[in-house]
């Protein structure tokens, strides 16, 4: 499952939207202002119940039995005074993660990404990344860039993604990359993969990423009821003891890191995979590879100046 830019809920929120103007009548010139005051004090986010999200989402989509959601999350955001809500939609076409901010009065609610800004805008998700992996790494651990991949193992957006990263990595040389676990709630086997991917990790960094392209290219031959047969399998035939792994998978332990990762990813505004993180820039995981070499190399020649 991946984000997509314009989601079927930002559309119908937008259609009744009015067109603006595509010419103003008078070139407006800007004027300077002095900077505003200091805020005394953030306004109080006011998170709306699970009851009024459904109820909205029903008057929004109700006219159509083929679209239904699940809401999975209300949290406040990282703007001051909204409320964000994780949504997944899903029609005919399938499903996508989508993100309502709403006002704390609970009257408007708008979609789309929320941007990092200043002079620095990527250097609070940088930090958090930094000191919140936890998963398979390669490449030099002091580089001037840091790639993080969030991933699902029973995503196809993510199988497809990554061979494009295998080649960024082979074109990036002194690039530290690592893959981070973001198991998503609509696929029944994503989090038991999750965990395979965590231990083999910790038992052989060579076996893991034969364990996660093997895991790619069996995605669809596994099922919820025959994950652990075939999980266990890829695990040995990557070159670890796929019963050892079987048993570390289903611990607390395992499981607590890779909900870690995940509450990582959300902390730095994931909500689908493939996601990546170029030195704490928000990437699409689908990117081309000349975009993401050219968002990398620029990245990396600011670390050099």
């Amino acid at each position: 499952m991946r984000p997509i830019h314009r989601t079927l809920l930002a559309a119908v929120l937008l259609s009744g939207s009015a067109i603006a103007q595509t010419q103003p009548a008078h070139p407006v010139k800007a004027v300077a202002k002095p900077a505003a005051a200091p805020v005394a004090a953030e306004v109080a986010t006011v998170l709306p119940t699970e009851d009024t999200v459904n109820s909205f989402l029903f008057q929004m989509f109700g006219y159509d039995a083929t679209i239904t959601w699940k809401v999975n999350e209300i949290r406040p955001s990282e703007v001051p005074g909204l409320a964000e809500v994780l949504v997944v939609i899903t029609n005919a076409q399938g499903s996508n993660p989508n993100r309502l901010l709403v006002s704390s009065d609970g009257k408007h609610a708008i979609t789309g990404d929320v941007l990092p800004f200043g002079a620095k805008p990527f250097e609070e998700a940088r930090v958090k990344l930094e000191k919140g992996v936890n998963g398979p790494a390669k490449g030099p651990a002091k580089a001037p860039v840091t790639i993080v991949e969030f991933s699902d193992m029973q995503c196809p957006h993510c199988a497809k993604a990554a061979p494009v990263i295998d080649q960024l990595m082979a074109q990036e040389p002194e690039a530290h990359f690592v893959f981070q676990n973001f198991p998503l709630p609509a696929h029944n086997w994503a989090e038991k993969a999750a965990g395979y991917v965590d231990c083999v990790g910790r038992a052989s960094n060579d076996a893991v990423w034969k364990f996660i392209q093997k895991a790619f290219d069996e995605q669809a031959n596994i099922t919820e009821a025959n994950a652990d047969d075939k999980l266990k399998a890829i695990a040995t035939a990557s070159g670890a003891n796929g019963d050892e792994i079987a048993v570390c998978a289903v611990k607390p332990e395992t499981k607590a890191r890779v909900e870690a990762s995940a509450a990582l990813g959300r902390s730095v505004g994931v909500t689908g995979t493939p996601t990546l993180f170029i030195n704490g820039r928000n990437v699409p995981g689908g990117a081309p590879l000349d975009l993401l070499k050219k968002i990398t190399d620029f990245l990396a020649s600011q670390e050099k100046q």
